[in-house]
């Protein structure tokens, strides 16, 4: 099992890896785009990746809303992409 600690660091990497790249965790949620158990399996993906120090490092020089793209050992990188892609629509 998950400590809390752990998951909440994963989640606020989540949290801020969705602000990096101009994605709005709450409004995906709130229009029904994303589900809550969408955003938990997230979490819980973030949790086995073997460099969230690097990903502190990546959102300290990425938070400005901008970024184009995770970082390349983002396990979330995919599901990022389909809600940039849904907010351009």
């Amino acid at each position: 099992m998950q400590s809390y600690q752990k998951i909440s660091r994963h989640a606020r990497l989540v949290e801020h890896m969705a602000d990096a790249l101009g994605v709005d965790l709450v409004e995906n949620l709130m229009e029904g785009v994303l589900t809550p158990e969408e955003l938990d399996a997230a979490v819980l993906s973030c949790t086995g990746c073997p460099n969230p120090e690097g990903c502190d490092h990546w959102l300290e020089t990425h938070d400005d809303g901008q970024a184009e793209e995770t970082p390349d050992y983002c396990r979330n990188a995919q599901l990022f992409r389909e809600l940039r892609a849904l907010a351009r629509d």
